[in-house]
């Protein structure tokens, strides 16, 4: 093991944003509409190739800590600030516009494994500080083309949706507000530290997602700052549902009240067999989709052995179709394959943005799938009937 490059070392200090934060939903409104805007790939799928072992994790800071670490990539931040930097780099070198902060697992839920609970707010501030400081020096190289950063809010290790008890249904192991405010504060830390976009990615249950939203929202009020939000479902097979069952029309129904500059689809899938619910969501929202595949589905050993030119095959396609606005990858994508993505889509136009018409005459609540009331609706009975016989 090298010995790890303190974080001071490889910030920029007080270095100029790539583009002021007031004017950061206005610059990317207008490039979504100009090209297909490249997203970084895996950050774990990267990692593992540095071959890290237990010491990296570790460093000299947790070095007598009473739990294993190795795996928990988001502390790297700290212990082994200087791949993850690099891996920054390669991505931007590789033709990425939009850095992901190293922050899947940043709140306290999913950091209670490693007992790391108190570090969520420093370990968010200085992820977000490296991808900045990355994009800063990539943009100064090359003003013409500002990069930008997003602050990663994975799913957590948690669902509000589903009991992990199969003998009771109606218990869950966390609750709506404790989810809200464990992204609160991860989402605060990213909001001190830097980043440009908020990113609620690789959602398998809406409820969790729409925790993160009413946290994020939050956030914006208490620090006076308003960034631009993405969202990302994760559609987990064939059915075409999300993990908790919705389909990808309810998804949309149930965050649009978000008003995202982006939604799209991430995870789970290869690009061959995420198309059709990516051109489902690009035929109903009206907002920027992205889209970031995995490198085909995994092999029997876990792996991803779909090759960077295949991949980048496969989304020029939907490039082609005018489904997107922007591309990058999930699980197994390296930097070979974001390069090679963005050389197949660099003379591709983006999807036109759709124009959202308010009708009034339409409500459409969400549930598993979506329920529309329109003037010619029949009467819906909501709730349950009263049973009024007596009978059993």
């Amino acid at each position: 093991m090298s010995d790890a490059i303190p974080l001071s070392s490889i910030q920029v200090a007080d270095a100029p944003r790539s583009v002021p934060r007031e004017e950061v939903r206005a610059r990317l409104t207008a490039l979504m509409t100009q090209r297909i805007l490249v997203l970084d790939g895996a950050m774990g799928s990267v990692i593992q190739g540095y071959k890290l072992g237990e010491q990296d994790f570790r460093g000299e800071r947790f070095a007598d800590h009473p739990k294993d670490l190795q795996g928990n990539n988001d502390l790297l931040v700290l212990t082994r600030p200087d791949v993850v930097r690099e891996i920054h780099d390669r991505y931007l070198a590789a033709g990425a516009d939009i850095l992901e902060t190293n922050t899947f697992s940043g709140t306290t839920i999913a950091q209670a494994d490693y007992g790391l609970e108190s570090l969520v707010y420093e370990l968010n501030r200085s992820a977000a500080l490296l991808a900045r400081a990355a994009c800063d020096a990539a943009t100064a190289a090359d003003p013409a083309r500002p990069r930008f950063v997003a602050g990663s809010l994975g799913p957590t290790n948690r669902t509000l949706s589903l009991s992990p008890d199969v003998e009771d249904p109606g218990f869950r192991a966390v609750t709506f507000d404790q989810v809200r405010v464990a992204y609160l504060e991860q989402v605060t830390a990213l909001i001190d530290g830097g980043v440009d976009v908020i990113l609620i990615e690789t959602i398998f249950d809406t409820l969790n997602a729409k925790a993160a939203i009413a946290a994020t929202l939050q956030a914006f009020e208490q620090t006076g700052v308003e960034l631009p939000i993405m969202i990302s479902v994760t559609i987990t097979d064939a059915s075409g549902r999300t993990l908790s069952g919705q389909t990808v029309d309810a998804f949309w129904t149930s965050v649009a009240h978000a008003r995202p500059l982006s939604v799209g689809v991430n995870c789970a899938l290869g690009a061959r067999e995420m198309r059709p619910y990516l051109a489902e969501l690009s035929r109903i929202a009206p907002v920027f989709i992205t889209a970031y595949p995995n490198a085909g589905l995994p092999n029997a050993f876990g792996g991803y052995d779909e090759m960077p030119d295949t991949t980048a095959g496969l989304v020029r396609e939907w490039a082609d179709e005018g489904l997107v606005n922007v591309l990058g990858g999930c699980c197994g994508t390296t930097p070979d394959h974001i390069a090679a993505i963005a050389k197949a889509v660099a003379d591709c136009k983006p999807r036109p943005q759709p124009v959202a018409e308010a009708d009034l005459s339409v409500s459409r609540f969400s549930g598993l799938e979506t329920l529309s009331l329109t003037p010619d609706s029949n009467f819906t009975m909501i709730g349950e009937r009263t049973n009024v016989t007596g009978s059993k």
